[in-house]
């Protein structure tokens, strides 16, 4: 009796080993639908659209992220049985929410026991969740965050709080909009999945593949012309690809051997793709999920955040090109000749139904649409206009007969599978942000329940001593050690709630003070000692991780001087007087850019040729009189720029 039950429990895990795969091809595929419906065709309650997102989440979550990394999933084992455990247990606390909405409304704060068990379950398998696509770190500090609210009445004088019992912090976190459904999640569910599906539609349809040889033959002639690949190519897709990890990995296995083959060193290739692909996350239209985050955050709309990091982005680009271009002349790394490049114009004809989508979102988003109509705009029209192409290259294959019907079924098959392809791996890119912003909702919902943003905010302001700039270089370091253990979106959120309302109240705009946050919350990408982005990069490249991302970090630093000068000038479009504003804020541009690249060229002693020790002091002296916000300064450092630029045309080289 005992090896028949032994038998049959074998055969059932056996059975769901085989079904795993096909189950959550099926819940992504559905997922997927279902965000695409929700976006485009009718809307839902918040609370039901958020519980129903992460519900599929934590399902694809468990089924596919093992719970250790020895922990096999291919074999019997106890951990698949727990899995799906896992499994049931997310699908009835989200079920609850929707079956019950009304009564939860009206017993807020008068709950029921039922609803405080599925409260603390549901808090548990996001921790779970949290602890397996994350990991501990982003884990450990929002247990930190509830053990705070928990014990408040035992903090030091400087954070106390009253104390809050544990049926109140988990039916806020999970029966409320205040915690784990709240803003992040809010903005997950709904903006930033419909563009991760954008970018996984122009990948599965060849988009990624058209953006780089573009890029290639557009740069490609020019010195270090693969390098220019890897910055522009970066740009294109590490807006909509929400990673910069990812976005290293995907354009970097192209552009990566291209650098190596003409002669940047592996260390130096890995780093600028690392660098370049970070600044993806800086590049409208999309920015990841930062753009969203912002427009709800600052309650702005979410045209008028693009076009205020417009500018700041190409800055940080331009940087990255000048000291892309410095190296290739300092090494004599030479560009393709023309006659190895893919031709623009056949590029531009055999790609261009990927460009159309582009421009159709661009207009939807011009036009004040959402950004959620926009993103289901975009996946319909890269599916049509793939179709479209697809369908057009067919009919011109000459078939008669038998073959062509077996054609057209075979193509048939061929586009509804790369559709199927396409809505599963927009739902299994979409994991690491979804989960990231459900789990960041339970710090927030901790801060907001305690009151510690404002705590923090007078922390800060005591430690800057009211000084915009060491303010700024606090919260600097504060993005980079949570950097360390948060991704981006993660490190935004809290920042922005914590660091945030110190630099409002020193008179920092709202926008800009997002703006700041946001920009340094993408430094531990490229920074030592942990920049995930630069150590993707030393792998694709075979390079030493940290000479990488020591180089990333230098190649980087327009990430670090932009947003201080946001805090000190209108580079956002911002400023005190109406008829002075675009006077002012194109000379910021120029000063700003001007700064920039005299900053690289001091860095890499290079602008024209080498760099002797007067002109390198010359560019020090006019990077440092730009960047200070002052027009006398600005007039010694442009004279100091110009100094330099005319001893490296015309002076003695020398050393």
């Amino acid at each position: 009796m005992a090896t028949t039950d032994s038998d049959t429990l074998a055969t059932g895990n056996a059975t769901l080993i085989i079904l795993t795969p096909r189950i959550v091809t099926v819940v992504a595929i559905c997922l997927s639908l279902y965000q695409l419906y929700t976006a485009g065709i009718a809307a839902l309650t918040a609370l039901v659209q958020r519980s129903i997102h992460l519900g599929a989440i934590l399902v694809l979550t468990f089924l596919l992220k093992p719970p250790f990394d020895r922990a096999r999933k291919d074999r019997l084992s106890l951990w698949v049985v727990m899995d799906w455990i896992l499994v049931a247990a997310s699908i009835y606390c989200t079920a609850y929410i929707c079956i019950n909405l009304t009564a939860i409304f009206e017993r807020q704060g008068d709950w029921l026991a039922a609803d405080r068990i599925v409260s603390i379950v549901g808090t548990i398998l996001v921790l779970e969740a949290c602890r397996r696509v994350i990991g501990v770190i982003m884990t450990g500090i929002c247990l930190l965050a509830m053990i705070y609210a928990y014990f408040g009445p035992y903090m030091p004088e400087l954070i106390i709080h009253k104390g809050y019992s544990i049926e109140r912090i988990a039916t806020t976190l999970w029966l409320t909009t205040e915690g784990i459904f709240g803003l992040p999640i809010g903005v997950a569910a709904t903006f930033v999945f419909v563009f991760v599906l954008f970018g996984a539609f122009l990948e599965t349809t060849g988009g990624g593949a058209f953006f780089i040889e573009l890029a290639y033959a557009l740069t490609g002639r020019y010195a270090g012309g693969p390098a220019k690949t890897s910055v522009v190519a970066s740009g294109f897709m590490g807006s909509v690809s929400g990673s910069a990890v990812g976005n290293v990995v995907a354009t970097g296995s192209f552009t990566i051997p291209m650098m190596k083959k003409v002669g940047y060193r592996p260390h130096v290739a890995g780093a600028i793709e690392a660098a370049a692909s970070t600044g993806g996350q800086l590049m409208p239209p999309i920015m990841g999920a930062g753009a969203f985050l912002m427009a709800e955050f600052t309650n702005t709309s979410y045209l008028t955040i693009i076009k205020a990091a417009l500018v700041p982005a190409i800055m940080y680009y331009t940087t990255v090109l000048f000291f892309v271009h410095y190296e290739a002349k300092k090494y004599g790394l030479m560009g393709q000749p023309k006659e190895n490049l893919p031709k623009i114009g056949k590029v531009i004809r055999e790609g261009l139904h990927f460009i159309i989508p582009v421009i159709i979102l661009i207009y939807v988003l011009v036009n004040n649409y959402s950004p959620m109509m926009a993103g289901f705009v975009a996946v319909v029209s890269t599916l049509a206009a793939s179709l479209a192409a697809n369908t057009i290259r067919w009919r011109m294959v000459p078939s008669h007969g038998d073959q062509a019907r077996a054609s057209a079924v075979a193509f048939a098959a061929g586009e509804f599978k790369g559709i199927l392809t396409a809505l599963e791996t927009g739902a299994k890119n979409a994991i690491m942000v979804s989960v990231a912003c459900a789990a960041a909702g339970i710090i927030v919902g901790m801060v907001t329940l305690t009151g510690m943003g404002l705590k923090f905010s007078s922390l800060v302001l005591d430690l800057s001593f009211g000084i915009e700039v060491l303010a700024i270089l606090l919260i600097g370091a504060a993005s980079l050690v949570l950097g360390m253990g948060l991704p981006v979106t993660a490190s935004y959120i809290v920042l922005a709630t914590l660091a945030g309302p110190a630099l409002l109240d020193m008179g920092v705009p709202l926008m800009v003070t997002h703006m700041i946050v946001f920009w340094y919350s993408q430094d531990a990408n490229v920074t030592p000692p942990v920049s995930l982005a630069s150590f993707a990069g030393a792998g694709v490249a075979g390079a030493n991780p940290m000479r990488t991302a020591f180089t990333s970090w230098k190649l980087a630093k327009g990430l670090y001087i932009i947003p201080i000068v946001m805090a000190y000038r209108p580079l956002l479009g911002m400023g005190d007087s109406y008829e002075l504003l675009h006077w002012q804020v194109g000379w910021t541009i120029l000063v700003t850019m001007l700064g920039l690249i005299a900053f690289a060229s001091a860095i890499e002693r290079y602008l024209i040729r080498s760099a002797s020790w007067i002109e390198t002091v010359l560019f020090w002296l006019a990077a440092a009189g730009l960047f200070w916000p002052s027009y006398w300064t600005d007039s010694v450092g442009l004279v100091a720029f110009v100094l330099a630029i005319m001893l490296q045309k015309w002076g003695r080289h020398g050393a």
